[in-house]
C-alpha cells in the first residue's frame, strides 16, 4: 500500500519512457524549489489546437455495445420513416378527398392510426435506447479518463489547477452526452429514410427530384464547411468553461485563507471575469448557432417551395396526379427535415471536438513508468532497498547525478540535504511515478536472490512491498476508518485498532463522536496537520509493508508529537527498510545511519556522531540553518 507524497511537476522524459507534450498548462503559483520547475505536460490537448479527428477517435468505445447500437439505429430508422409515410400519406389522403370528393377509406385511416402508434412507440424506444447507450459509453469513459489520469499521475496532472481536470474528468465527458446520444443513430436514420424518399420523388417525377437535391447537398455540406470555426468557438467555450470551473473549486478550497487575507474582493473579481469570458464564449457559439438554425431552415422551405411549383406544373401538364402534389410537398419536407436536423447534430458534435479531444488525451494518455511485459515475483522476507547509479531530472540540470544508496532489512536511514537537493525526487523514484533515466531502483530479497528492478514488479507487488508516506498525504472525504483502509480494506479490526493505537490515532479517534467512525471532511478537514500526518502514518503501515519511506511525514507535529511517531516506527521495524528523510535534526539522529545528499550524489554517510563531529557537509548544513543548537 502506498501513501503518495505531494508530486513534483514532471521531468523530462527517461530514455525508455514516452515523452509527454511540451506545451505548458496554465498555473497560478510558480513552485518554489529550484529542483521542480514548472509544469510541462498538460494533461489535455491545448484548447487552441485542437486535432482533427477528435470524435471519430472516440468510436471504437462503442464497440462493446454494437448490439444496442444496431437496436438504436433501427429505432431511429422506424421513427424518422414512420414520420415520412404518415405525411405523406396523410398529405395523399386529403389531396383526394379534394380532388376526388370523396372521404378516406377505412383501410387509409387504420394505416394513418397504425402509424401514428408506430411513430410514437418508435421514438419512445429510440430515446430510451440512445440515452442508455450513451449513458452506458459515458460510464465507460470516466472509468478511462480516470485510468489515464492515474496511469500518467503525477506528471500530466502536476501543476494542473483540480477544477480543470474535473472539467476534463466530468464536464467533458458528459458533454459528448448529444454525440453518442443523437449524432450517430441520427445521421445513419436520416440518410436511409433519404435516400428512399428520393427514389419516390424520382419516380413522380425528375424535377421533383432535382428541387430537392441542391437542398439537401447545401444541408449535408454545411458542416463540412463550418467545422473549423465550430471547433474553434466550441474550444473557446470547453476552455472557458474548465478556467471557471478551476477558478470555483480553488475559492472553495481556500476559502478560509481568502477571508484571512482580506483577498475575497479580488476573487470575487476575477471569478466575475471568468464568468464573463464564459459567457461571451457562450454567447458567439449560440448565436452561431442560431443562425445556422435560421440558414437550414431557410434552405428547406425553398426546396419544399421548388418541390410545390414542379408539382403543380407537372400536375397542370398532366403528368402527376393532383393527389400526388401535396403528398409530394409532405415527402420532401419529411424527408429534408431529419437531413437538416442530421446537420444540426453534426455541427453540434463538430463544436465537441475540444472536449472530445482533451478526454482522448486523458484516455490514450502515455505511462511514465510503464507496467513490465513479464513481471517478476515478489519474494517472501524482509526486502532492502537501493538506488544504484541514479541519474535523473526534470528537464533542465540533474538533480540525481549518480546516487548510490542502499537501506538494509532492519535498518533506518535518514536522507538530508538542503531543499532542492532530490530527497523528494529519491521518494517518488521509489514510489515509481517515474524511472530514472540512468541507474537502477531495487528492491534487495535476501541473500543469495537477485535484486529487483521496480520496473520490473508489478503495480500491486510494488504497492504491496513499498509504502512511501508523503508530508501532505490528503485524506478523503469519508471516515477515519476508511481513510485508514485506503490500501488494506481487508485489514482486520484487530490490526486496524493497533496500528491506531501505536501511532496515537486511537487517542484521535477517542476525541471524535463516533470514534473511528467519524467523518473526516473532505481532505481531512476537521483534522489538524499532525493528526492527519499520524492518520497517514497509520495508513502507511497498515499495509505491513516491508519497505517504508517517510518523506517528511512528521514536519506538522511538535518536537513530542514528532518523538511518539519515531516510537510507534519501531514496531515490527526489525526487518523493515525504513528510509527516513527529514530536516529536524531530533529526527534525522534517530536513524541508523545518515545519508547526506549534495549536488546530486551522496557525498557523507555515517552516524550522527560521527558526521556532526567530522565537521563535513552534515554539520555544515544544520548550521546553515540554524539548527544545531536545536539538536
Amino acid at each position: 500500500m502506498t501513501t503518495s507524497p505531494a508530486p513534483p511537476p514532471p521531468p523530462s522524459a527517461p530514455a525508455h519512457s514516452p515523452a509527454p507534450p511540451s506545451t505548458p498548462a496554465p498555473s497560478d503559483l510558480a513552485p518554489s524549489d529550484p529542483a521542480r520547475p514548472p509544469a510541462s505536460a498538460p494533461a489535455v490537448t491545448p484548447d487552441h489546437d485542437v486535432p482533427p479527428g477528435a470524435l471519430r477517435s472516440l468510436l471504437p468505445v462503442l464497440g462493446a455495445h454494437r448490439a444496442t447500437v444496431l437496436r438504436t439505429c433501427l429505432a431511429a430508422l422506424v421513427d424518422q420513416a414512420a414520420l415520412v409515410a404518415l405525411v405523406a400519406l396523410a398529405a395523399h389522403t386529403v389531396g383526394t378527398a379534394v380532388t376526388e370528393h370523396r372521404p378516406p377509406a377505412p383501410g387509409t385511416v387504420a394505416v394513418l392510426i397504425g402509424l401514428v402508434l408506430l411513430r410514437a412507440l418508435a421514438t419512445w424506444r429510440e430515446m430510451d435506447l440512445s440515452h442508455d447507450l450513451a449513458y452506458r459509453v459515458l460510464a465507460e469513459l470516466r472509468v478511462r479518463v480516470f485510468d489515464g489520469l492515474a496511469r500518467s499521475a503525477p506528471a500530466r496532472i502536476a501543476g494542473r489547477r483540480s477544477g480543470d481536470l474535473a472539467a476534463t474528468a466530468l464536464g467533458d465527458v458528459e458533454a459528448l452526452e448529444f454525440f453518442y446520444a443523437h449524432a450517430i443513430a441520427q445521421l445513419i436514420a436520416s440518410g436511409i429514410v433519404f435516400a428512399a424518399a428520393a427514389a419516390v420523388l424520382a419516380a413522380l417525377g425528375p424535377w421533383l427530384l432535382l428541387a430537392v437535391l441542391p437542398a439537401a447537398l447545401l444541408l449535408a455540406w454545411s458542416p463540412l464547411a463550418e467545422a473549423r470555426g465550430r471547433a474553434e468557438r466550441g474550444a473557446r467555450t470547453r476552455g472557458a468553461l474548465a478556467e471557471v470551473s478551476a477558478e470555483t473549486v480553488e475559492s472553495v478550497d481556500g476559502l478560509r485563507e481568502l477571508l484571512m487575507a482580506g483577498a475575497l474582493d479580488r476573487r470575487r473579481a476575477r471569478l466575475r471575469s471568468a464568468g464573463r469570458r464564459l459567457a461571451r464564449a457562450q454567447r458567439a457559439e449560440q448565436s452561431w448557432e442560431t443562425g445556422a438554425g435560421a440558414a437550414r431552415d431557410l434552405l428547406v422551405v425553398a426546396a419544399v417551395i421548388g418541390v410545390v411549383a414542379a408539382a403543380a406544373h407537372a400536375a397542370s401538364a398532366g403528368r402527376l396526379d393532383g393527389a400526388w402534389a401535396p403528398a409530394a410537398m409532405a415527402l420532401a419536407l419529411g424527408a429534408l427535415a431529419p437531413v437538416a436536423e442530421s446537420a444540426a447534430s453534426l455541427g453540434r458534435a463538430g463544436g465537441l471536438r475540444a472536449a472530445a479531444a482533451r478526454v482522448r488525451a486523458a484516455v490514450h494518455a502515455p505511462a511514465l513508468a510503464p507496467a513490465p511485459a513479464a513481471p517478476r515475483p515478489l519474494p517472501p522476507g524482509p526486502l532492502g532497498l537501493r538506488l544504484r547509479g541514479v541519474r535523473f531530472d526534470y528537464g533542465g540540470e540533474a538533480v540525481l547525478d549518480g546516487v548510490d544508496l542502499t537501506v538494509r532489512p532492519g535498518e533506518t536511514v535518514a536522507l538530508v540535504g538542503a531543499s532542492g537537493a532530490g530527497k523528494s525526487t529519491c521518494a517518488h523514484l521509489l514510489a515509481r511515478y517515474w524511472d530514472p533515466a540512468d541507474g537502477a531502483v531495487e528492491l534487495l530479497p535476501p541473500e543469495p536472490g537477485r535484486p529487483l528492478d521496480l520496473r520490473d514488479l508489478a503495480e500491486d507487488d510494488l504497492r504491496s512491498a513499498v509504502s512511501v508516506v508523503g508530508q501532505e498525504a490528503p485524506l478523503f472525504h469519508g471516515t477515519l476508518a476508511e481513510n485508514l483502509r485506503l490500501g488494506a480494506p481487508d485489514a482486520t479490526a484487530g490490526e486496524l485498532s493497533e496500528v491506531a493505537r501505536i501511532c496515537g490515532v486511537r487517542a484521535i479517534a477517542d476525541a471524535l463522536p463516533d470514534g473511528l467512525d467519524t467523518p473526516v471532511g473532505e481532505r481531512g478537514a476537521t483534522l489538524s496537520g499532525g493528526q492527519r500526518a499520524r492518520v497517514a502514518l497509520a495508513r502507511g503501515l497498515l499495509g505491513g509493508p516491508r519497505v517504508l519511506v517517510l518523506d517528511e511525514t512528521t514536519a506538522h507535529l511538535d518536537h513530542r508529537g514528532d518523538a511518539e511517531l519515531a516510537e510507534a516506527l519501531t514496531a515490527h521495524s526489525a526487518t523493515r527498510a525504513t528510509l527516513l528523510i527529514a530536516h529536524r535534526p531530533a529526527t534525522v539522529r534517530r536513524a541508523d545511519r545518515i545519508a547526506v545528499l549534495e549536488g546530486g550524489r551522496i557525498v557523507e554517510e555515517g552516524t550522527w556522531d560521527e558526521l556532526i563531529g567530522a565537521d563535513g557537509p552534515l554539520a555544515r548544513l544544520f548550521t546553515r540553518e540554524g539548527s544545531t543548537a536545536t539538536a
